[in-house]
């Protein structure tokens, strides 16, 4: 039974498990609403504002931070891919798993050297207006990227839990219109949480989420688990069979890699592109902004540690949970079943929710479970837009109008008052983009936002930490080197034109069938654009005879020892 027959078989336009989504998602929001008014009492000074004042413990920040990365695309996509592809699919999963190894050496020395953005960790050595400039733009374009897939996501998921993704209306509404509501609707309410309650209403928000979503996640990895008596070779069984790929099914090269017969050059394209989607994920995570900024919030670079430390035990005990989820959707609903619905597989969680209720505890069930996880994944949406919003908010008004426009020396309410503006701007911008390009299929916007964050933040973090020779030269090269690559090789790659299904000859870009700009072969930018940023960023320090060991050597005190943090 399909989302859209449950509505009917429960009688009227509006069924059981639509209603409890739409109430349960009305319960979270009125709720983190109250927070987000309480926070606003807290938050009358720029630190409250910018770092929830630094009072937040480590298992606090951990599990915000665990709400931060645990994204639509990690509970609904990576589940997906897994019941439609298997093992490639948990593949993907281990890469934004590995990625955190990177960010634990670093969230001490960056909350140590850092005080609200990224641009304070170049700017404490190079303090030139042309680095907080750079920043601000690298910022603003990864957070724009991934906000306008988070809330085109939130459109398409909420027409696909309404049902009316493939016809049909929902309180008179066609899928368009209820898509395009959904946009404006969570575009507000990030603008009204991240002004009212700023980094301290954020934090809150992604406490709430991180723990809805591994509560939601343990109940269905048990009752999947429960189905197969907890034996998880018959579960692994049970999905090969009936993924009708049989032992290939839980063996890599469906998905990634994939090696094509009698075109080696395809071949190891294929692999590349693997290669460099890894790539840009495990060295992206830790110079994403709205993660970076989270190391701000605790009261000193132990606490940072200590937040990452909590954060890789519970993200990893996620992506554990989601191999049953990808697996039991495989086992339970079958692929054919799950592509049917959405050819991405991001209804294979709901579907999966809808078939164990229904097993455990009739239709009846079936509706209430699926109500409680659409509830959990439209909340996991909007908890992690509030946060990039807040990133981008935070960096127009800390970098561009109090350091460039102010020369470092605003008042604090005058600063207050534009990171708000700010807020509200930036928010306006992402809900036109995003109901401009809802029909687009813009999942990829997330891994080139890993893959800009891994060029251009990256390497001017790295070495603004360990390269006494760095200097404002260097940052503004490697910034705008690593994004402008990033960009280019993405409109150059198949994924803008040149693509079609090698059977169907269907066009799987997004350009019409008749624009063929395509040079680039790889659709993932990372294993070009990661080494250039670099390049680009060591280029740009040796052409300048700017240095001072003076700055780098105080920099090193500082980042190791925490002297100055505050």
């Amino acid at each position: 039974m399909s989302l859209s027959e449950l509505d009917s078989a429960l009688g009227g336009d509006i069924g059981l498990s639509h209603l409890g989504s739409l109430t349960l998602c009305g319960l979270f929001v009125a709720t983190t609403l109250v927070i987000t008014a309480r926070a606003r009492r807290g938050s009358r000074r720029a630190v409250d504002f910018y770092a929830g004042g630094r009072r937040f413990g480590g298992t606090q920040n951990g599990l915000a931070l665990t709400g931060d990365y645990l994204s639509a695309a990690s509970f609904l996509g990576i589940a997906g891919m897994i019941a439609l592809h298997g093992y490639d699919g948990f593949l993907y999963s281990i890469g934004f798993l590995v990625a955190w190894m990177m960010v634990l050496p670093l969230a001490e020395l960056m909350r140590n050297t850092g005080r609200f953005t990224m641009a304070d960790i170049p700017a404490f050595r190079a303090r030139d207006t042309r680095v907080r400039v750079a920043c601000a733009v690298s910022t603003l374009t990864i957070t724009i990227f991934y906000l306008l897939a988070q809330m085109v996501g939130a459109g398409a998921l909420v027409t696909l839990l309404l049902g009316i993704d493939r016809g049909g209306t929902f309180l008179g509404m066609t899928a368009e219109h209820a898509k395009t509501s959904a946009i404006v609707i969570v575009g507000i309410l990030m603008i009204v949480y991240v002004i009212y309650g700023g980094m301290k209403g954020a934090t809150w928000l992604q406490i709430i989420k991180a723990v809805l979503l591994l509560l939601g996640t343990a109940l269905m990895t048990y009752f999947v688990l429960a189905q197969f008596g907890f034996n998880v070779s018959d579960l692994l069984s049970s999905a090969a069979r009936e993924s009708g790929h049989g032992q290939a099914f839980l063996e890599p090269g469906m998905r990634f890699g994939v090696d094509t017969a009698g075109d080696p050059a395809q071949s190891l394209i294929n692999k590349l592109d693997l290669f460099s989607l890894g790539l840009g994920l495990v060295l992206g995570t830790a110079a994403l902004p709205h993660i970076l900024i989270r190391c701000y919030t605790v009261p000193d670079g132990q606490a940072a540690r200590t937040s990452v430390r909590r954060a890789i035990l519970l993200i990893g005990v996620f992506y554990l949970m989601t191999l049953a989820l990808g697996f039991g959707a495989a086992a339970l609903v079958g692929p054919d079943r799950i592509a049917a619905e959405d050819p991405s597989g991001n209804t294979a969680v709901p579907q999966l929710a809808q078939k164990l209720g229904s097993l455990v505890a009739g239709p009846a069930g079936g509706a209430v479970l699926l109500a409680l996880i659409s509830a959990v994944a439209l909340a996991t949406i909007l908890a992690v837009i509030a946060s990039l919003t807040l990133a981008s908010s935070t960096s127009l008004a800390h970098d561009l109008f109090g350091h460039v426009l102010m020369a470092g020396r605003p008042r604090e309410s005058q600063e207050l008052m534009i990171a708000r503006f700010a807020a509200l701007l930036v928010g306006t911008v992402a809900i036109v983009l995003a109901v401009q390009v809802s029909e687009l299929n813009v999942a990829f916007l997330v891994g080139l936002a890993f893959s800009i964050a891994a060029a251009a933040n990256l390497p001017v973090i790295v070495l603004s930490l360990f390269w006494w020779r760095f200097n404002a030269n260097g940052v503004v090269w490697g910034i705008y080197g690593g994004l402008s690559v990033s960009l280019v090789l993405m409109v150059l790659s198949p994924v803008m034109s040149g693509k079609v299904h090698p059977e169907t000859g269907e066009n799987l870009s997004l350009l019409p069938a008749w624009v063929d700009i395509q040079v680039f072969p790889l659709e993932h930018p990372g294993l070009v654009a990661i080494p250039v940023g670099f390049l680009c960023a060591v280029f740009g320090t040796l052409r300048s005879k700017e240095r001072d060991r003076a700055r780098y050597r105080e920099l090193r005190v500082r980042s190791l020892t925490g002297i100055g943090a505050d």
